[in-house]
């Protein structure tokens, strides 16, 4: 088991993933396609392609999806010591599937061995021994379990001074808004980085008026990234706001896993000394690139092939 911790600590759900080829519908397709995904891995492997040191945990089953994950994540560089394979659950499943213009996701995830969390599970000193911790909503959704684990680690990492960044990741097939509201607003409050979409913070604080949410986003401790305000996102830094333009895709294919994408971008920028502008930046370039590919981390790029689309000069000109 490795006894120092990575830079950045992760852990929630990661479920086995089956698509069709091409768009067919699962009802009508002789054929899947193997794969994975869960919000958390999908950023720690886009933390680790980006060069970040960085781990991951959660709970798996002891099967061969489960086996697949862990191999996976761990070939990829990321640290998996913390990670169980459970006898007792198996390890949860998603369908997708892309037809006619709309994306359906089917899930297979009650009673999996990730909903089986508890803090109990938790190896403190690990978190402790980190620079930053990376919660989401999803996480919190999925059991009352869940949610007290993640409510758990962000108390060890506050005591410790470790950072917390927080993604809400708003899943309303997995709770009521009510129940959102009530545990991931405490959260919010506590992080040193939340990172909303603006649809999702209309529906935690209840309004569409930017300025209204602006002021209490402005309460906040936190330095606040807003994905999806327009053309653009905004940063919110003690009171100063700055809009960073995103970068444009060539061609989007697959706009799952951008979020991710962006969520690991941002992290890694700032590890590696950035000002958050300039992490924004770094994370639009990796969203950009992730929706040109099919798959939830697939397409998640190297820190060479993102650092030559750095300059100043190669983002004007596109």
């Amino acid at each position: 088991m490795r006894d120092v911790s990575p830079q950045i600590i992760t852990f929630g759900e990661s479920m086995a993933l089956f698509m069709p080829e091409e768009h067919k519908s699962i009802e009508r397709a002789s054929k899947l396609e193997q794969s994975f995904g869960g919000a958390e891995s999908n950023v720690a492997i886009g933390l680790a392609r980006l060069g970040s040191s960085v781990g991951w945990f959660g709970a798996l089953g002891d099967d061969p999806f489960g086996k697949l994950v862990l191999k996976t994540l761990r070939g990829e560089g990321v640290d998996v010591s913390r990670a169980k394979l459970s006898v007792e659950a198996p390890t949860g499943m998603m369908f997708r599937e892309h037809v006619a213009g709309r994306l359906a996701v089917h899930y297979f995830r009650k009673g999996s061995a990730a909903s089986r969390m508890k803090p109990e599970d938790l190896d403190e000193e690990y978190i402790r021994g980190a620079k930053l911790l990376h919660v989401t909503g999803i996480t919190c959704a999925i059991s009352e379990e869940g949610r007290r684990t993640v409510r758990r680690a962000v108390d060890i990492a506050k005591e410790a001074g470790v950072l917390v960044s927080f993604d809400p990741n708003l899943r309303l097939k997995l709770w009521s808004i009510e129940q959102a509201r009530e545990t991931l607003l405490p959260l919010a409050a506590d992080a040193d980085y939340f990172l909303p979409g603006w649809d999702e913070l209309k529906l935690l604080y209840e309004r569409d008026d930017y300025a209204v949410v602006k002021s209490r986003l402005n309460e906040l401790k936190a330095i606040t990234v807003i994905k999806g305000m327009g053309d653009a996102t905004v940063v919110l830094d003690k009171d100063q706001e700055t809009s960073v333009p995103f970068y444009p895709a060539e061609q989007v294919v697959d706009t799952v896993g951008a979020g991710d994408g962006f969520c690991a971008g941002f992290l890694a920028g700032i590890m590696k000394g950035m000002s958050p502008e300039e992490a924004v930046r770094l994370a639009s370039i990796n969203g950009s690139l992730v929706v040109q590919m099919r798959g939830d981390w697939e397409a998640l790029p190297e820190w060479e092939v993102v650092e030559q689309r750095m300059s100043a000069k190669a983002w004007v000109e596109r």
